[in-house]
Formats: structure tokens, sequence, C-alpha cells
């Protein structure tokens, strides 16, 4: 169980650098700097969660397969 834990960390944080990266290309594309105006200085509302969209599959994901296994 450590081992599918610690692999699962892993595995999120690479995906939610590969989610921040993604939106920066796309708001490189647009021309966009900042997606919003609530969170001055941080790039806006998409910034906080664009790696959240990216790894909260992977989390949907991994409780399904460890329920099922009884982990």
């Amino acid at each position: 169980m450590l081992v599918a834990g610690g692999a699962a960390g892993i595995l999120g944080a690479v995906l939610g650098q590969i989610g921040d990266l993604s939106f920066s290309i796309v708001k490189r594309k647009s021309g966009i700097k900042d997606y919003g105006k609530i969170f001055p200085g941080h790039g806006g509302v998409l910034d906080r969660f664009d790696s959240v969209i990216f790894v909260a599959p992977l989390v949907e994901l991994l409780l399904h397969l460890f329920s099922n296994l009884g982990l």
C-alpha cells in the first residue's frame, strides 16, 4: 500500500506539472496573461486550478481501483 501511495503521489505531481504547462501554452497562444482578477498577482482562477484539472481524474480512477481491490 505504501508503494502504491508513493507511486500515486509521484504520478499526481507529474500530471500536475503537465496540467500547469499545458494551460501556460494555451495562455501564450491566446495572448492572455491573466484569466481573471479575482486573485491579483496570481494569474487568475484558472492558474489556481490548472493542475487540478489533470490530477482529479487520476484521483477518481485510483479511488475506484483501490476500493475494488479492497485496499
